[in-house]
């Protein structure tokens, strides 16, 4: 029997400030309140983000004497290829789902985590700035013209496994902090995503809106989620949480309750 091998989903941009790593870290808390057991792996060592979030939510638990669902999690330090696939075999021996947030820049092993993904999620803000980095568009018509370096090394991944008969990497572009966003140039933005994700093959959807709320959060380390430990939330608060079961639900990943060898303490 082959070895055990937990669904990657990596979140990768190579772009920051998109949310990345506060979609990444809701992610993988929905998940663990499945019951699936979650990795996490940050590949930024300077600025750890999602790293730092589950340490905090750890510390919170030591402070409140609660037991809150979570993920085991590790920042990669090293500076190889091979480094990484040993840290990844590492840390996702026993999990259901091992969780690659990635830094916001170009970087080889960003890249070489987001050709080993299941699910690859690429969060962007609705700006052509950000459409930018998938493709790009006629100044006049906003119409596409060319798939961008980044969608062409997804979309040659993909035949390439297509080829191997492995499992082709399902690609979500999800679209964050759209709270703020002209009409029109949304518009426009959802019909060049539409257009793009033909050519491409990607799925596109809304991903969380612009709030203060995941601001906020982050020092304890609690999730929209975490009800109970949250005190009383508004109305924003709540519509925020089902925007992101929305989002959970249309990734479509695989259900955590099959069988998996157990995931140990770290």
């Amino acid at each position: 029997m082959p070895p055990h091998r937990p669904h990657r989903i990596v979140f990768a941009n190579e772009k920051g400030g998109t949310g990345k790593s506060t979609t990444a870290v809701h992610v993988a808390v929905a998940l663990a309140y499945r019951g699936a057991k979650v990795a996490a792996l940050d590949l930024d060592s300077r600025q750890r983000t999602m790293d730092r979030y589950f340490e905090n939510r750890r510390e919170t638990e030591a402070r409140r004497g609660i037991e809150l669902p979570g993920a085991r999690s590790a920042v990669f330090r090293g500076e190889s290829v091979e480094a990484l696939d040993s840290e990844l075999a590492r840390l996702g021996e026993g999990a259901d789902f091992l969780v690659i947030d990635t830094p916001g820049r170009d970087d080889p092993l960003a890249r070489h985590a987001a050709t080993g993904a299941d699910t690859l999620v690429t969060p962007l803000n609705d700006s052509f700035v950000d459409f930018d980095l998938i493709g790009q568009v006629d100044a006049e018509t906003f119409k596409v013209r060319r798939l961008s370096f980044y969608a062409e090394l997804i979309w040659e991944t993909r035949k390439a496994r297509a080829l191997q008969r492995r499992q082709e990497i399902d690609w979500a572009v999800v679209r964050n902090r759209t709270g703020h966003v002209e009409a029109r140039n949304m518009q426009r933005i959802e019909r060049a995503l539409g257009e793009l994700s033909k050519r491409a093959g990607f799925r596109a959807a809304k991903g969380l809106s612009e709030r203060v709320i995941y601001r906020e959060l982050f020092p304890s380390g609690l999730t929209l989620l975490d009800k109970g430990h949250l005190g009383e939330l508004g109305t924003s608060h709540l519509v925020a949480r089902q925007e992101l079961r929305t989002l959970v639900a249309w990734l479509n990943l695989p259900d955590p309750a099959r069988q998996a060898p157990t995931l140990e303490a770290a």
